[in-house]
């Protein structure tokens, strides 16, 4: 038995990070502390001085653990990586997951090539960017190979070099084919150069050296280049007319502005990069309730900045990390990036209108999508809240796990296995289970299948000591019928000695959502309520996610074999009966005389199709 008071007076007074789990062995808060034992005492002390947010988390608190580290800074770097891991539930998490686009140059091959990505590698390759815009990204590469013949190919030199014609690129005049030798490697170098002085946006020295040598082409007669170099120079000063410059003196820096409301919060960046703003992006900030604007805006840099491959050399806030964190936080991303980071809060001249700008774009989408969040915290969250309180359950309620069994006639029985997390689909944890144990149609017994499949992936991944490929264990598991659909996964999770609520979910007669059956009654769901639209996208989810697979494997396996158990259908009857019919749904629901319509088809033939199809109905 884990006694949280004998274990808080193990803790030692070094630098670590501290994992708090439930019940159910579940993350639920991770951080990090300069001296382990003071901090997290401070959890079971003085409840009242707490926020909501923590009271709350600490009476979920089962169990706790600790790593020690050697410095605060490798403490940090840790808690970044569990709380990415574990996405724990009371810890204020970044929403976004983007990875924005690159402008890759690869300097460090024999024949550069320079093309968009989304990784950033520390390869010896030149990057521009992080650039929010990625229709722009696309432009500039496009227009950077119409400057300049630059290759498109994947090819690598010099192993590639002479092994194969020049392709298309070469023949429209788009590429010089330095795989075939067609270039010197000098001159191939110099047109890189030059590409790369116009995506530094040095578009003067650029202009001035082909100003020269389009001069130097009309003294020698050659008119048609100095016509090519003249409609280079007009395209790369329209460029450099839409870049608005705004202070060279700040290079590559991140302008961070910040407003907050109820549980969540805005985060306005500006990414200013060579002294000119190349884009802003906004952030969504959850699970803020009860955090100082200070405590937000050291965890959106410690998030946001170690899932991103570029850090700037300077970080502008509007408010600043929290007391203590600021030469931490630039320990850690300077130790990144390689170099100096500053991070500061400017008080006045230009700098503090650039932060105060941004935190008023923060302030302006978050009036804009005020509503909007609180619309859907209502039809998420608080449709899960709903669920719980009509089912009478304590414990809250933040995965639901739905099932669901297709078959034809007990034919390509396959199970689905959907997902909700805080009232949102998880599609990343859908599974699709073929049935293999049971013959014919019995949904009771394909259902207990799925389930201890389901149950039994997981225990064994968890006793290996790995995460599960199905995801956590769910609060609560509905399934797609009634009585029986119940007691079958009651049945295994009794097996494996769980106790989680099992409802079912059932339709009215015109096949329609109709409510749940929960503890043998019919719980009543006002059906212009959250949880109840929210019960039925569940229902048509899982549904359609059972029907999808079915579909697909019948398609991949021939259905049309389950024709060839039925006396009396050979291939031609198999196939006018597919004609007709269309599929074999269709076929199983038709009556003796729809049969007869059937071309070839006799009575006897007729009354053997119709009476397999009711045979296997009455096996269920």
């Amino acid at each position: 038995m884990f006694d949280i008071k004998e274990e808080l007076k193990k803790l030692p007074l070094k630098p670590g990070v501290y994992i708090m789990k439930d019940q159910n062995d579940q993350v639920i808060y991770v951080g990090k502390a300069v001296k382990l034992k003071n901090r997290v005492s401070q959890y079971f002390q003085n409840s009242k001085t707490h926020s909501p947010k923590v009271r709350s988390m600490v009476q979920h608190i089962a169990e706790f653990e600790y790593i020690v580290t050697d410095t605060e800074m490798e403490a940090l770097i840790l808690e970044c990586n569990l709380i990415k891991e574990y996405s724990p539930k009371y810890n204020i998490r970044l929403k976004d997951d983007k990875a924005y686009p690159y402008i890759k140059v690869t300097v460090q091959e024999m024949f550069p090539r320079i093309f968009s990505t989304r990784r950033y590698v520390k390869d010896g390759a030149k990057y521009f960017g992080p650039i929010t815009d990625a229709t722009a990204v696309n432009e500039t590469v496009e227009l950077v190979h119409k400057l300049w013949p630059i290759r498109k190919c994947k090819k690598v030199f010099p192993r590639d070099l002479k092994k194969e014609r020049p392709c298309l690129n070469y023949h429209i005049g788009q590429c010089q084919a330095p795989c075939d030798g067609r270039v010197s490697e000098e001159q191939y170098r110099q047109w890189v150069k030059e590409a790369l002085l116009f995506l530094e946006g040095k578009h003067q020295d650029i202009v001035s050296s082909m100003r020269t040598k389009m001069e130097e082409a009309a003294e020698q007669l050659d008119f048609e280049w100095a016509a090519a170099l003249r409609d280079k120079i007009q395209a790369i000063e329209r460029v450099a007319q839409k870049q608005k410059i705004t202070n060279a003196g700040y290079q590559d820096s991140d302008v961070i502005g910040l407003a907050r409301a109820m549980n969540e919060a805005v985060v306005q960046v500006f990414f200013i990069r060579g002294g000119k703003i190349t884009g802003r992006e906004h952030f969504m900030v959850k699970n803020t309730e009860g955090s100082t604007r200070s405590q937000v805006m050291t965890e959106f840099i410690k998030q946001f900045y170690s899932g991103t491959a570029f850090i700037p050399r300077e970080l502008m806030l509007e408010d600043g990390p929290e007391a203590g964190e600021k030469e931490v936080l630039e320990e850690w991303l300077s130790t990144v990036k390689g170099s100096k980071v500053t991070i500061f809060v400017p008080q006045k001249g230009e700098k503090y209108k650039l932060t105060e700008l941004a935190g008023q774009n923060a302030r302006i989408l978050l009036n804009q999508f005020g509503e909007k969040m609180k619309r859907e915290q209502e039809r998420t969250v608080g449709a899960m809240e709903q669920l719980r309180q009509a089912l009478g359950l304590e414990q809250e309620i933040e995965r639901v796990e739905a099932y669901d069994i297709s078959h034809i006639q007990g034919y390509y029985s396959v199970g689905s296995m959907v997902v909700f997390e805080n009232g949102k689909a998880k599609k990343s944890d859908y599974r699709k289970f073929r049935i293999k144990t049971v013959v014919g149609a019995n949904d009771f017994a394909s259902m207990q299948e799925v389930l201890t499949r389901r149950i039994r992936h997981t225990r064994e991944e968890e006793t290996a000591g790995g995460a599960s490929r199905f995801g956590r264990l769910p609060d609560l598991i509905l399934m797609d019928g009634g009585k029986a659909q119940i007691s079958a996964a009651k049945e295994v999770l009794d097996q494996f000695g769980l106790t989680i609520p099992v409802c079912g979910m059932f339709k009215d007669d015109h096949h329609r959502t109709d409510g749940l059956l929960y503890e043998g009654r019919q719980i009543p769901l006002p059906k212009n309520g959250e949880a109840f639209r929210l019960v039925t996208r569940i229902q048509d989810e899982v549904h359609r996610f059972a029907i999808t697979y079915h579909r697909q494997l019948r398609q991949n396996a021939q259905v049309e074999s389950v024709l060839d158990h039925i006396p009396g259908i050979g291939p031609a009857r198999r196939k006018a009966l597919l004609l007709h019919f269309g599929d074999v749904e269709q076929i199983a629901k038709a009556e003796v005389a729809d049969l007869l319509e059937v071309p070839n088809m006799t009575i006897q033939a007729a009354e053997s199709v119709y009476a397999f199809f009711r045979q296997q109905v009455q096996q269920v």
